[in-house]
């Protein structure tokens, strides 16, 4: 796709008259070629109605209401600027495209550098010989890796300049099988490599596959893929020893198929077709025939994060939210039918398990309030025992070994990178893997965030509805800037977890860092997850200007200083923030964020169409279309009046490079000041650390300049 920045600036610098039409008229956005989402297989989505809660600030001291009712914005054409602010001259940087952009302040980079140097690691799967698997970065991307006992050497397995940070080991051969893509398209190919080190591609074209599961037999192997229409996903086995093609086995079916999990025997396969996250079926499929058998017949609407099969072949395990709010951990029997409840009432859902080759032991994660809590089960006498001297903060992975003697984790918190841990069941005893570099930053000045609960604009119950969020405060300094921090999804959450940027903020800016979950996050329950579906959309927006209400109330934070930035569903939110509530904001920070919700839908990879429509409504239909026209910020851009750093990658299959390239167009028509960052060799977010380095350094320097 050819980027219009001899077209813009050309535009830029002509009669206003000229520049209304070029831009107000436009040019159709630049399709982008079908790339995927992986809705992570079982997607881990991350509860507060059980929560603590916070002391609110007293109405009567709240600034002009931003947390009353929103009327959405009326569609307005770009007025004819009287004044453009001069672009800063176009530039490129190996892949990066720096468009008004400011030359880099070095002493600012040289700042932030301390920051970015820390590395983590990530758990993958138990080897045969007893090793971990793992994905680390030494260089320019993660990598795959083999550490042979706790705190052994990282040995390197793969050497290629695109990420490789899933992949699951063979039972038995030492071979692996892994995903690769190319520049972030995520139309991930999958690879064998043999114990010896060879590889051999499994699949080819430019498809999305994922999810391989393999066999006891560690032969076959199962995966998903998009071959067949490139919308659809189907379920494929390949031999690893044949060197023939995958096998169709579940394909031409409505929605989105996973494999899960073999049966002891190989005689079953457990898939699971996703509709969202909020509904999902269980299949039973024959491997040879790919007859599909349902776990359970009511056809009742679940929401199904994951499942496996019990060990003695007489159960499946499965995590839903069947009959309650949250999730929780089941075994059914798929012969009876009748479902046993594994894990307790928490109020919150549990994110993620494991059962060991035995069946003797479960382990769980809940997911509270944002930070994770591991369970160890005894599935024969009931106790449960939490493993001391975790760090608190997120788990991102439980694994029994082959032995059932050890269960690995990785966990990662404010303080200190992510990194693999392992418990000896028999002895009680907690083991460190791995020890990831921090960098040259002394932990102990980290700053952890305070869980903070405050009341948003609409009632539960007679009572104001209360939303949470994790804050950031900088140490010793008195009315301090702010940035709102919103996540991406929706179906998603902010996690405690390693985050040296946001340090850096704290530390070195003197910023207080807000990251709250608004409705629609996940691990608050079902019916908050559907809070702003389809025509409830604004009524998230609705929630940043509430928490504009707290900020504002907060003697230590400058209301007059206060910045928004987010990702992906977040940027939509920045920039929606932006438009109605941009007098009580500074600026904003948008990364591959959505700006118009038909265009986005219609321009999405096939595959995902289905699954976001789901969430933000079917712009097919006329009414529908045009409310989401409507609420659009491309449609009120020229009430986006602040400063805006704007940031994609040219290769993202999930939100097209067009929506931040109409949307820079259309500001910038309105006499708004737009900072625009492009990396021509990425996708829905920087995974090359220094394309990485350059978005966070630009960053940076736009919230630096902010703060002013």
């Amino acid at each position: 796709m050819t980027r219009p920045f001899n077209v813009l600036r050309r535009a830029l610098t002509a009669c206003a008259a000229a520049l209304l039409a070029a831009t107000v008229l436009g040019r159709p956005p630049a399709p982008e070629p079908p790339a995927p989402e992986q809705p992570a297989p079982p997607p881990q989505s991350p509860s507060p109605a059980a929560g603590p809660t916070e002391p609110q600030p007293a109405a009567a001291a709240q600034p002009a209401e931003p947390g009353g009712a929103v009327a959405p914005a009326a569609p307005a054409p770009a007025a004819t600027p009287s004044h453009l602010p001069p672009l800063v001259p176009r530039r490129e940087r190996g892949n990066l495209v720096f468009d008004n952009v400011p030359a880099s302040d070095q002493a600012l980079g040289a700042r932030l550098g301390r920051y970015l140097e820390s590395r983590q690691a990530s758990l993958l799967d138990w080897l045969p010989d007893g090793s971990l698997l793992i994905a680390t970065r030494f260089g320019e991307t993660e990598q795959l890796h083999r550490v042979a006992g706790p705190m052994g050497a990282r040995e390197q397995l793969t050497f290629y300049p695109e990420p490789v940070n899933f992949a699951r080991a063979a039972p038995a051969s030492g071979g692996l099988v892994y995903l690769k893509d190319q520049g972030g398209d995520e139309n991930s190919q999958l690879y064998y490599q043999a114990a010896d080190g060879g590889v051999r591609e499994l699949t080819h074209g430019d498809f999305l596959h994922g999810n391989p599961v393999w066999a006891h037999d560690g032969r076959r192997v199962a995966f998903y893929g998009s071959d067949r229409d490139g919308a659809s996903y189907d379920i494929y086995i390949a031999d690893v020893t044949s060197g023939a093609a995958p096998r169709l086995i579940v394909g031409g079916k409505q929605g989105a198929w996973y494999p899960l999990d073999w049966s002891v025997d190989d005689g079953k396969l457990l898939v699971w077709r996703y509709l969202s996250v909020s509904e999902g079926y269980l299949y039973i499929a024959d491997p040879a025939s790919g007859a599909l058998t349902p776990l359970e017949t009511s056809g009742r609407k679940i929401g199904i994060r994951g499942a496996k099969f019990a060990p003695d072949g007489r159960g499946v395990y499965v995590l839903s939210d069947e009959d309650d709010e949250f999730v929780h951990l089941r075994l059914i029997d798929p012969v009876t039918h009748q479902t046993r409840r594994i894990t307790p009432d928490t109020g919150w859902d549990v994110e993620d398990f494991d059962v060991s080759v035995d069946g003797h032991y479960v382990a769980y994660v809940v997911n509270h309030d944002g930070r994770s809590r591991l369970t160890l089960q005894d599935t024969q006498t009931h106790a449960e025992v939490s493993p001391p001297g975790l760090p608190e903060g997120v788990i991102t992975r439980v694994l029994f070994d082959r032995a059932a003697r050890r269960l690995a984790l990785a966990v990662e918190s404010p303080g200190s990178p992510r990194d693999v841990y392992s418990y000896d069941l028999e002895h009680q005893r907690l083991e460190r893997w791995t020890r990831s570099e921090a960098g040259p930053l002394d932990n102990r000045a980290l700053i952890a965030p305070e869980l903070v609960h405050f009341a948003t604009w609409d009632r539960v119950a007679g009572h104001p509805r209360l939303l949470s969020a994790y804050v950031y405060r900088p140490r010793n300094v008195v009315r301090c800037p702010v940035v709102i921090d919103i996540h991406g999804g929706p179906e998603s959450q902010f996690r405690p977890g390693w985050d040296p940027f946001i340090q850096f903020l704290v530390g070195e800016l003197g910023y207080a860092v807000v990251a709250p979950n608004v409705r629609g996050s996940s691990g608050y329950g079902k019916s908050f997850l559907a809070l702003d579906n389809g025509e409830l959309r604004e009524d998230a927006v609705r929630d940043i200007g509430s928490l504009l209400v707290w900020i504002g109330a907060q003697p230590a934070f400058d209301r007059e200083r206060i910045s928004v930035m987010g990702a992906s569903y977040g940027g939509y939110l920045t920039l929606a923030s932006l438009v109605t509530y941009g007098e009580r904001l500074r600026g904003g920070i948008d990364v591959v964020g959505i700006s118009n919700f038909v265009a986005f839908l219609s321009g999405t990879a096939p595959y995902r169409r289905d699954l976001r429509r789901a969430e933000y409504g079917d712009e097919r239909d006329p009414r529908t279309r045009a409310f989401l026209e409507r609420i659009s910020p491309l449609t009120n851009a020229s009430r986006i009046k602040r400063p805006l750093l704007v940031v994609d990658g040219l290769n993202d299959p999930r939100v097209p490079a067009s929506e931040s390239e109409q949307l820079v167009w259309r500001v910038r028509a309105a006499g708004g000041e737009v900072w625009y960052l492009v990396a021509k060799d990425e996708g829905h977010g920087f995974r090359k650390k220094a394309n990485r380095d350059a978005y966070l350094g630009t960053a940076a320097a736009f919230l630096q300049k902010l703060a002013r």
